[in-house]
């Protein structure tokens, strides 16, 4: 099965069905660090930024649960529980872009 990772911090694999993160040119005094991105974060919930997290990558996954898990390291069963908890709270995972 081909596989597709992304450089970076670590290899994330995409698998098959995913799309990559288009690599943004930026020059080295744009490129952000860790240190710099946990703050713009500061304020939102941990619950809020994993379900964006989730949602985005079973975007770029085009829908598929099983390779949106696998990015994550997460289970498909944790995948489809917390999809359904969405759903639950209101959240429309199907148009989620």
């Amino acid at each position: 099965m081909p596989q597709e990772y992304l450089g970076g911090c670590g290899d994330v694999y995409l698998g098959l069905d995913c799309v990559p993160v288009p690599e943004i040119p930026l020059s080295e005094s744009q490129t952000l660090s860790p240190h710099q991105i946990v703050p713009m974060l500061i304020g939102s919930t941990i619950e809020a930024i994993e379900r964006e997290l989730v949602l985005q990558t079973l975007a770029r996954c085009h829908g598929n649960r099983t390779h949106a898990a696998r990015v994550l390291g997460l289970s498909v069963r944790t995948m489809r529980n917390k999809i359904r908890q969405y759903a639950t709270d209101g959240v429309d995972v199907s148009t989620h872009s």
